[in-house]
This record gives C-alpha cells, sequence and structure tokens, in this order.
C-alpha cells in the first residue's frame, strides 16, 4: 500500500529552543577523496580533483544535523596531532566540542570516486587509545546523558577500544532511559546488537555478513533485520543504496523509494541518512514523515562530494517524489 504524507517544514529556525543531540565518533577520520574517470589498479591514477575534510561517521552525522538546525554536541577520541581542522569544523557547525584528545593524530582514509559512481574505501587504523583516554571518554559520556536524551554512536572503533566496551556504554544508556541510533559494522556491531541501542541502520551488504550468508532478495532481508528486532531493538532500518530504505519497528514494515539521482559520489550518504532519522525523531515527527525526509536527504547526498545540506529546498523538492509504501 502506498502512503501519502504531507512533508514538513524541516528547519527549526523560529524555534525558541533547538532539538538537543549528541554524537560520538570514537575513530575520527581525515577523508581524502578523489575523482577520477576509472581506477587502474597496479598502475598511476590521476586525479581529476580532491579534497580533505574531517569526517568519520558520527562527524558526518553532526554536520548534517547541525546545518538542519539541531543543537549538536560532538564527542568520541580525537588525535591531538591534526586536531585543527576538526575544531574549525566544530567552530562552523557551531557544534559543542566535547572530544577527548589522545596522543598522536587521527587516520587520514582514502576514497576514490570513480565516474560511474562506485567508491573504493582505504581506510587506516585510528590512533592507540590508553586506559586513561578511555575512563576520560566515559566520564564525559555519562555526564552529556544527564542533559541529553538522545545519542548517535557511530563508526568503527580505534585500537584499546574493544567491540564489548562499546556494547557496554550502549547498554548503559540504554538503562538510562537514553535513545541511542547506532551504526557500526563488523564485531562491533555483533556485540553492539545486545545491548539494545533504540535504532540500528545496518546497509545490506552488513546485514548480510551479521547474517553469515548472501541476502539476494529484501524479503530475506526483511527475515534477518527482524531477526534483529527480537533482541530487544525497537528500529531496524536497513539501506539498500538505490532501492531505497526499510524500516521495521512496532509498526511494522515501512519501505522508502527515492527518485533515480545523478550520483556524483555515495560517500556518507548512509551517515546523511542516519542524521534524518534522528532528525526525526528529535522533532517528534511520524515515522512515515521521518523516513521520507530521511531518504530524501540520503538521495541529495549522493548528488555531491563531502556531506551537508547546502540547498534544502531541494531536499525538500526530492521528499515529494519519494514514495512510501507498507
Amino acid at each position: 500500500m502506498t502512503i501519502s504524507t504531507t512533508y514538513l517544514e524541516t528547519t527549526t529556525m523560529h524555534q525558541a529552543v533547538k532539538p538537543k543531540v549528541v554524537t560520538v565518533t570514537l575513530n575520527p577520520a581525515l577523508d581524502l577523496t578523489g575523482s577520477l574517470a576509472t581506477i587502474a589498479l597496479g598502475s598511476v591514477n590521476v586525479v581529476d580533483k580532491g579534497s580533505l575534510h574531517p569526517a568519520g561517521k558520527g562527524v558526518n552525522v553532526a554536520k548534517v544535523l547541525a546545518e538542519l538546525g539541531a543543537d549538536v554536541t560532538v564527542t568520541g577520541l580525537l588525535g591531538a596531532d591534526n586536531q585543527e581542522p576538526f575544531c574549525q569544523l566544530f567552530e562552523q557547525m557551531g557544534a559543542t566540542d566535547k572530544f577527548v584528545r589522545v596522543a598522536g593524530a587521527s587516520r587520514i582514509n582514502v576514497k576514490l570516486v570513480e565516474k560511474n559512481g562506485q567508491v573504493s574505501d582505504i581506510n587506516f587504523p585510528g590512533v592507540a587509545v590508553t586506559a586513561a583516554n578511555i575512563l576520560a571518554f566515559e566520564k564525559t559520556l555519562f555526564e552529556l546523558a544527564v542533559t541529553h536524551d538522545v545519542f548517535v554512536i557511530a563508526g568503527s572503533l580505534p585500537q584499546g577500544i574493544t567491540p564489548e566496551m562499546c556494547a557496554n556504554w550502549l547498554e548503559k544508556l540504554h538503562k538510562l532511559g537514553k535513545k541511542v541510533l547506532f551504526d557500526s559494522s563488523k564485531t562491533a556491531l555483533d556485540a553492539g546488537l545486545d545491548a539494545h541501542p533504540w535504532l540500528v541502520k545496518p546497509n545490506d551488504e552488513e546485514l548480510a555478513e551479521w547474517a553469515g550468508k548472501a541476502l539476494e532478495t529484501q524479503q530475506q532481508c526483511m527475515e534477518v533485520a527482524e531477526q534483529i528486532a527480537t533482541k530487544g531493538i525497537a528500529n531496524v532500518v536497513v539501506s539498500l543504496g538505490a532501492k531505497g530504505v526499510m524500516w521495521f519497528n512496532h509498526e511494522g514494515w515501512l519501505h522508502a523509494q527515492p527518485p533515480k539521482m545523478d550520483v556524483i559520489s555515495t560517500v556518507g550518504a548512509g551517515d546523511t541518512l542516519v542524521a534524518g532519522l534522528c532528525w526525526g525523531e528529535i522533532n517528534q515527527h511520524s515515522k512515515a514523515q521521518s523516513l521520507q525526509f530521511a531518504t530524501a536527504l540520503s538521495a541529495y547526498a549522493v548528488t555531491q562530494v563531502g556531506v551537508g545540506v547546502k540547498d534544502i529546498s531541494k531536499v525538500n523538492s526530492i521528499a515529494q517524489d519519494v514514495t512510501l509504501t507498507q
């Protein structure tokens, strides 16, 4: 069944109080993104254009939320040696910086974007985190939990933080009644699924990896997502790339299909989707409104390099062409 929704104004410029959220990035990175026609493996490749900018999944989510109009606090673990680009970004965003500084430099990740839209990621390991760094982060996180109810914990884990540690933080936030949107992969995702996050957002590849088998149809993806929900997770959102987004909760399934977009880069599209879902929650939008907007926001993201909302009117226009079905 196709659902018709009335799209809501998405900015909070006229609100007296901005909705608050904390984003957590345990393994931030400087993303070195290069665009080229095609990659020739084993030989010299000349990049047509490139950019170097602060990133990491939680940082990307924070940037989108801040541009939408949220009151964002950013935290996690940040290398002291190359922190300046991050500090500049947080100041531009108007975000409250609660990152714990650690010795060394945050990693640099290389992303090569081909003309056909294919992206090759070369992700380096992050800084080595000490026991003292972990204690400082824990103290910061749970101090923020006194004044915040919604958290986004996104991305990979640096050396020194185990999946079990991360899951323990998720479980503690859950017991404090906080809503945690959790977006990670591999062993971190596996451990986190047992720690009652309020929402998880695996893509189809991550879902298949967790299931340990190929998922060739949407029905198979839905069956695995429902299995995840039995762990006590209120919302399971599965991103399917150009095939859209599926969301399962107590209301059942809802599928969003975006219009066909001219793809420049898919880097950050998943993070932008998480930001859109979070935006819907902190503004108390309905499930249909949240999914419509988040899907449009993610579709808009693939038309640019890097994350951000440069033109909200374009997102609003795309949202009108997002089809929702049950």
